[in-house]
């Protein structure tokens, strides 16, 4: 049966999917087309040379994270939803999101989700230099925060461990305190426990 006639959206997707998996460096012409099970001339008609398909990529990755939905019924519950979704994306698009920080696209990237936070501390009844630093505070700890994630994820193998380290404190003052800094770390239940402190905190000031 003849393949179906390519698109540039299926060349962008698959391209997309490579990079996802194994990073930008393994990305090459002669790989996507056998991926999609076509001529590598056919894909050059669709996206151009490497570099425009990179180019592609960057701008589709951009506009994805740009779609972000805040939700909830009150404006700490709204900025706390965006501060989710920013984290959800830059996990889900690690090498995506270095690709777009390498050409310089790092702050237009942002730029939705900003405009999302100003939205709900302007609700908060925020305004100037004290609504600009909370949607800031917000953005940057969702965004240091999946950092730290993906350093402790890369990291080598820790001897000794935090259960050999907080072992030790078990029998001290504050056992449940050594005993859960003993076990991993449960990365959503502390983003969502710091993210609502952080906006309950930055937004009462507005009341």
């Amino acid at each position: 049966m003849a393949r179906a006639p390519l698109t540039r959206d299926e060349v962008l997707d698959t391209a997309a999917g490579l990079v996802k998996q194994h990073g930008p460096e393994a990305l090459t012409m002669r790989k996507l087309a056998a991926e999609l099970g076509t001529a590598v001339t056919s894909i050059y008609w669709h996206v151009g040379n490497r570099e425009s398909l990179l180019d592609a990529l960057v701008e589709r990755t951009v506009a994805d994270l740009g779609a972000i939905r805040p939700r909830g019924g009150t404006p700490a519950e709204r900025a706390e939803s965006v501060a989710r979704a920013l984290r959800r994306q830059l996990r889900a698009h690690p090498h995506l999101v270095a690709m777009v920080h390498e050409r310089g696209l790092t702050e237009r990237m942002f730029l939705p989700a900003q405009r999302a936070l100003v939205r709900e501390v302007h609700e908060a009844g925020l305004r100037g230099v004290r609504a600009a630093e909370a949607v800031r505070a917000i953005q940057f700890h969702a965004v240091g925060f999946v950092l730290v994630e993906r350093n402790r994820e890369r990291a080598p193998v820790q001897r000794p461990g935090e259960e050999d380290l907080w072992d030790a404190a078990a029998a001290e003052d504050d056992a449940a305190l050594a005993r859960t800094l003993a076990r991993p770390a449960d990365a959503e239940r502390l983003f969502a426990l710091s993210v609502r402190a952080l906006v309950k905190s930055l937004l009462e000031h507005g009341s």
